[in-house]
C-alpha cells in the first residue's frame, strides 16, 4: 500500500456527482454552426489558414500555432467555412475573440489519418510533432499544450496520471475511465515511452469513483507494467491541483514559481493521456471532448461526447435547460468555474462541465461584509498562503506586498472564499491583482525593450560617427604621405624646379592685368552703349527746342532738361577717357613689381 501524505487546508464540499451518473454517456448531434475559436489553450492564439467559402474535412486543420506555446485547431467536421469573425468566447469577462465559422454538410466526411501501428519505431522528437500536429492541449482545465509539457529539461522519475477530479458535480473523468480504461493506459505507456521510461507511474483516483477505480486497476493488471501503479486518493477538495497532488503522492513540495519537473515529476490529466494516444495511434486530432452537463435547472443530466466549437445554448437546449429556474450558468464546476455571460459561446478544449443549478442548489450570495479576520481562510488554503493578507493588498494595490506574499502561488481553488463567513470574493480580488500584475509586468517588458531599441539605435549613430571620423583621418593621413612623398620624388630627380619669388610675382600681376582687361572691355562696351543712347535724347531734345518756339514757357522748361542731357553726355565720356588711359597704368605697376 503507497504512503499517502498529507496537504494543508482543503474543504469537503458537497459532491454532487450522482446526478449526472444516473444516465449513460450520449453522443451529441451536429449543431448547424460549427464556432471554433482560434485561443483554447494558454498562450498565442493560433492562425486561420483557411477563408471563407473553403470546404474542409473532419480532422482538418484550420488555425495553426506558430509559436513555441501554442495549439493547432482542427475542424470537428466535414463542411463550409462561412465566416472568420469575432464571435463570444467562454471567458470570465465575457470577451469576444476570433473564431472559424463551420457550416456543417452533413456528411461528417474524415481527412485523410496518418496511423501509427508502434510508436516504438518513432523516435520521442516526431512523436511530440504527431501530438503537437493534433492541437492536443491539457483537458482538466488549465489547457496548457501537452507537446511542450512532455519534452521536460529535467529527467523525470515519477509519471502521475490525475483523474482526481475533485470538484463537485463533475464526473468527465470518472465517465472517460470507466469507458476507455484500456486506451488511457495505453496513453500511459506512450507518455512513459516519450518521458524516458520514469521509475514510477501513478494513476490518481478520489475514492468516491469506485467503478474507475475498479475499471483502471484492471486494465493496468492486464498491461502488465510493474511501474504503474492505481493510487485511491480520500477525497478531499482541491487535492487534484496539480502542486497537492504531487505532494500528496511523493510528500515533496514543488517550490514557489516552480514546476513539478524540477522535482523529477510530470502530471497529465487522464482524458489528455487520451487524446494524445489517438492522435499518435490514429492520427486524430482533439475534435471532441466529454463534458458534463448537471444542474437542477436542466431535465436531463448527464455526460455528453461534443463536438469542439458546439455553441453551449445548443447543448442547453439537447438538456432541457430551464433559465428561470438557473440561479447561474457556469463552465467548470462551482469551485473553480466562472459563469458563461453568452451562451452562444461555444465548446472548446477545456470544457469540461456545464453547470446550471437551480437557486435551492447554489442561492446567490449575499453581500459581503467585513472580513472579521476569523482565519478560516488560512486553514482552508491549500497552499499555505495567507489569503487575508493577500485581499488587503488586493484592495490596496500593492503590488510588491503581493508577490512577497507569493500572490502566484494561489491556485483559485476558492477554498477561502467557500469558507468565508462575511462572504468575501476573495478569489476574485486575486483574479483581478494577478491580471494587474501582469499588464504592468508587460508594459514594463514593453518599455524596457523599447528603451534598448533606443539605446542600441543610439550606440550604432555614435559608432557610425566614429567610424567616418576614422575614415577622414585616415584618408588625410595617406593624401599628406602621397603628397611628401611626392615632393621628396620632384626633389629627387629635379623634374619641377621651385619657380624664383619674382618670377611668382610676375605671374600673379598677368593675371591681374589680364582679368583687370577682361573686365574693362565689358565696362567700356556698356558705357558705350550709354553714351549713345544719351546723344539720340540729347538730339530729339534740341528738335524739339525748334518747334517750341512760340511757348516761352515750354521752351525754358525744355533747355532745362537739355542742359540735364548735355551733362549727362559728358559724364558718361569722362568715364570712357579714364577707362581707356587705365591699361598704361596698369603696365606701369607690372614694370614696378618686375623692379
Amino acid at each position: 500500500m503507497r504512503k499517502i501524505w498529507e496537504i494543508p487546508g482543503g474543504i469537503h464540499p458537497p459532491e454532487h456527482k450522482a446526478q449526472s451518473l444516473c444516465n449513460p454517456l450520449a453522443d451529441l448531434p451536429l449543431p448547424a454552426q460549427i464556432v471554433l475559436p482560434v485561443s483554447q489553450h494558454l498562450g498565442a492564439p493560433a492562425e486561420p489558414i483557411v477563408e471563407v467559402g473553403d470546404q474542409v474535412l473532419k480532422g482538418e486543420l484550420v488555425a495553426m500555432g506558430k509559436q513555441a506555446i501554442s495549439a493547432n485547431v482542427h475542424a470537428s467536421t466535414s463542411g463550409k467555412v462561412v465566416a472568420i469573425e469575432q464571435r463570444p468566447l467562454p471567458h470570465p469577462s465575457g470577451m469576444d475573440g476570433l473564431c472559424v465559422v463551420i457550416e456543417p454538410d452533413g456528411e461528417d466526411r474524415w481527412a485523410a489519418l496518418q496511423a501509427c501501428e508502434d510508436y516504438n519505431t518513432l523516435e520521442p522528437a516526431a512523436l511530440l510533432e504527431k501530438i503537437q500536429a493534433a492541437g492536443i492541449a491539457g483537458m482538466g482545465g488549465a489547457g496548457f499544450p501537452t507537446s511542450v509539457k512532455l519534452a521536460p529539461r529535467n529527467p523525470i522519475k515519477t509519471l502521475i496520471i490525475n483523474g482526481t477530479e475533485c470538484e463537485p458535480y463533475i464526473t468527465a473523468d470518472d465517465v472517460l475511465m470507466r469507458h476507455h480504461a484500456a486506451d488511457i493506459v495505453q496513453g500511459i505507456q506512450l507518455l512513459s515511452h516519450l518521458l524516458g521510461e520514469p521509475e514510477e507511474i501513478l494513476v490518481a483516483i478520489e475514492n468516491n469513483k469506485p467503478e474507475a477505480i475498479e475499471t483502471m486497476k484492471a486494465a493496468v493488471s492486464e498491461c502488465g507494467d510493474a511501474r504503474m501503479e492505481v493510487v485511491p486518493l480520500p477525497t478531499k477538495y482541491p487535492s487534484g491541483g496539480e502542486k497537492q497532488l504531487v505532494q500528496i503522492l511523493t510528500g515533496q513540495e514543488v517550490p514557489s514559481g516552480g514546476l513539478p519537473a524540477q522535482l523529477g515529476v510530470v502530471c497529465q490529466n487522464v482524458a489528455t493521456v487520451l487524446a494524445a494516444w489517438r492522435a499518435v495511434r490514429f492520427g486524430e486530432p482533439l475534435i471532441e471532448r466529454i463534458t458534463t452537463v448537471t444542474g437542477e435547472a436542466f431535465s436531463d443530466q448527464r455526460n455528453v461526447r461534443v463536438r469542439l466549437g458546439t455553441p453551449i445554448e445548443f447543448v442547453l437546449e439537447q438538456h432541457g435547460y430551464d433559465g428561470k429556474r438557473a440561479s447561474r450558468l457556469v463552465m467548470g464546476g462551482p469551485m473553480m468555474g466562472f459563469s458563461i455571460v453568452n451562451a452562444e459561446a461555444p465548446v472548446i478544449k477545456t470544457t469540461n462541465c456545464l453547470l446550471a443549478p437551480s437557486l435551492e442548489e447554489a442561492p446567490s450570495p449575499g453581500p459581503a461584509q467585513a472580513c472579521i479576520r476569523c482565519g478560516m481562510c488560512a486553514e482552508a488554503c491549500p497552499s499555505s498562503l495567507l489569503p487575508q493578507q493577500l485581499y488587503w493588498y488586493s484592495r490596496a494595490q500593492d503590488e510588491e506586498k503581493l508577490k512577497a506574499h507569493n500572490l502566484f502561488d494561489c491556485i483559485e481553488c476558492g477554498a477561502c472564499s467557500y469558507v468565508c463567513p462575511s462572504q468575501i470574493p476573495l478569489v476574485q480580488f486575486y483574479r483581478a491583482a494577478k491580471g494587474e500584475i501582469r499588464r504592468h509586468d508587460a508594459e514594463k517588458k514593453h518599455a524596457d525593450r523599447a528603451r534598448q531599441r533606443f539605446e542600441f539605435h543610439k550606440q550604432r549613430i555614435e559608432e557610425e560617427k566614429a567610424a567616418r571620423a576614422r575614415a577622414r583621418e585616415e584618408a588625410q593621413e595617406k593624401a599628406r604621405q602621397r603628397a611628401q612623398e611626392k615632393a621628396a620624388a620632384e626633389a629627387a630627380t629635379g623634374d619641377k624646379p621651385v619657380a624664383p619669388k619674382a618670377d611668382k610675382a610676375k605671374l600673379v600681376a598677368d593675371a591681374l592685368a589680364k582679368a583687370k582687361q577682361a573686365g574693362g572691355a565689358d565696362q567700356r562696351e556698356r558705357l558705350e552703349r550709354k553714351l549713345l543712347a544719351a546723344d539720340d535724347r540729347l538730339a530729339k531734345l534740341k528738335q524739339k527746342e525748334s518747334e517750341l518756339a512760340d511757348s516761352p514757357e515750354q521752351l525754358e522748361a525744355l533747355r532745362a532738361r537739355i542742359k540735364e542731357a548735355e551733362l549727362a553726355s559728358q559724364a558718361i565720356r569722362n568715364k570712357l577717357a579714364a577707362l581707356e588711359s587705365a591699361p598704361s597704368n596698369a603696365q606701369a605697376g607690372q614694370s614696378k613689381v618686375a623692379d
